[in-house]
């Protein structure tokens, strides 16, 4: 197949409505794979304030809510908002820190983190003329570091999921193992053997397998499903009006543009593994999506959204590239979110079924990441360099997570004590300075012994894009 067919074939397959029971199937599978990094946020912010198991149960029912609206709006789309990607969205782990840090402050609380919540959705609407000019900084090399970098950051989650979870008390119990190393096999057999719309469902028949072992062992603990209400309904300001304190605002809006930032470099990297490149008003209209997600999220008492990085590796690793998919996920979650019952079941999924599965598909992150920086020339010199001390950067936050602590001051928080976004800013930075004289020009691919040669593409750069309709 040539190139411009073999493109249009991928960009229809993006559009491409499938039957409704395989919506469902590869739905489900999303919401499995992303349900315990949707939970975790109000989770933490809940312990951090000393929140009743009700207060803390409505949390993730207005979590789950927004993030099934977010969801649709960047899969389906509105006039100017949404990508139109199979993107899933979620609270962004960028947010967290400075929530748990706000929440200290008896003044702020609830209201006064729902307020900077809604303050950080209208700035990053008010940034939407500078949206097209974020493209110009993730020529290819960047994102296929970022979307490595991803990976690689996220690996480490889905290893502790498969011990039983950091919080765990008898953490790396032969139990865990065998549960986590069971969903692994299940995974890896069906895809082996398995075909076609199976083989594609593999995670989600490996996270059934999981739970179905899972729960005469004692490790699916649905004690106290039977006190959650079967319906419960989601209202606007539940905590009282929000208030504004500009300290919490500030980090808010700090946040913000990191997550505009990480949020560039997965729509392009997604764009990339669907085979539907994504262009200036495409960007717009997804990091559009995003703020505008974030505000309503303020709204509907919860917390900063952006998209979630785990279900790329879903994407990449099923092939299953219909952004209708990722819409039956956010009606999924919907349904979920009215249901306190099935939201409570969702929230108790155990780490060590979500840990087999992690590996997997954390791993096929960073798969989709070499296969994109594989496509740049890395037989120079200088690219090395922005993908290797990249990468070295991304390490820190996990390797020594006070490694900062002491000499910086509070509000740089969401940069450094995140591996992806410091790996990501890191990339754009190190691209720019290394690759300055050469922005916009011809790449170059080089030979085994180093000397270069002409490509037969142009490699586009902050110049060449700048310059591009």
């Amino acid at each position: 197949m040539t190139d411009a067919p073999k493109a249009a074939a991928e960009t229809n397959a993006v559009d491409a409505m499938l039957p409704i029971p395989k919506l469902a199937a590869y739905g489900m599978q999303h919401v499995l794979v992303m349900s315990a990094g949707a939970v975790a946020p109000p989770l933490i912010i809940g312990a951090a304030l000393n929140l009743s198991a009700e207060t803390v149960a409505f949390l993730i029912n207005c979590d789950l809510f927004v993030t099934g609206l977010a969801i649709l709006i960047q899969s389906l789309g509105l006039p100017g908002f949404g990508v139109r990607l199979p993107i899933i969205m979620g609270v962004s782990f960028a947010s967290v820190g400075p929530m748990v840090a706000m929440a200290q402050d008896p003044t702020i609380g609830l209201p006064g983190i729902f307020g900077a919540t809604i303050a950080a959705g209208l700035f990053g609407l008010a940034m939407r003329p500078f949206f097209y000019r974020l493209a110009a900084f993730f020529p290819q090399l960047v994102t296929g570091t970022v979307i490595l970098i991803i990976g690689v950051t996220l690996l480490p989650v889905g290893i502790k999921w498969a011990g039983g979870g950091a919080a765990a008390t008898d953490f790396g119990a032969p139990v865990h193992l065998a549960v986590a190393g069971l969903v692994l096999g299940v995974i890896l057999l069906v895809s082996r053997y398995a075909s076609g719309f199976v083989a594609n469902v593999a995670v989600l028949i490996g996270l059934v397998a999981g739970l179905l072992v899972a729960w005469p062992l004692g490790l699916f603990n649905l004690e106290g499903l039977a006190a959650r209400p079967v319906i419960e309904l989601v209202a606007p300001f539940k905590f009282g009006w929000p208030t504004f304190h500009l300290s919490a605002v500030v980090a808010m809006c700090i946040v913000m543009m990191v997550t505009l930032v990480e949020s560039t470099g997965m729509f392009l990297a997604v764009g990339d593994i669907v085979g539907k490149p994504v262009d200036k008003p495409t960007l717009t209209r997804g990091l559009m999506a995003d703020s505008l997600s974030t505000l309503i999220a303020g709204v509907f008492n919860t917390f900063p959204h952006t998209s979630f990085s785990q279900n790329v590796g879903l994407v990449n690793m099923t092939r299953v590239r219909s952004r209708y998919v990722t819409a039956a996920s956010g009606f999924i979650i919907l349904a979920v979110s009215l249901f306190p019952k099935l939201a409570f079941v969702v929230a108790s999924i155990p780490p060590a079924v979500l840990g087999g599965a992690g590996i997997v598909i954390f791993g096929m992150v960073a798969s989709a990441g070499l296969k994109i920086v594989g496509e740049a020339d890395l037989g120079d010199r200088r690219n090395q360099i922005v993908v290797a001390v990249s990468i070295g950067l991304s390490l820190i936050p996990m390797a020594a997570p006070n490694f900062f602590s002491a000499t910086m001051p509070a509000w740089t928080g969401p940069i450094l004590h995140s591996g992806i976004t410091l790996g990501c800013i890191s990339a754009i930075l190190l691209n720019l300075f290394l690759n300055s004289d050469r922005l916009g020009q011809p790449a170059k691919t080089h030979d085994a012994d180093g000397a270069p040669t002409p490509a037969n593409a142009a490699t586009p750069g902050p110049a060449a894009l700048g310059r591009a309709a």
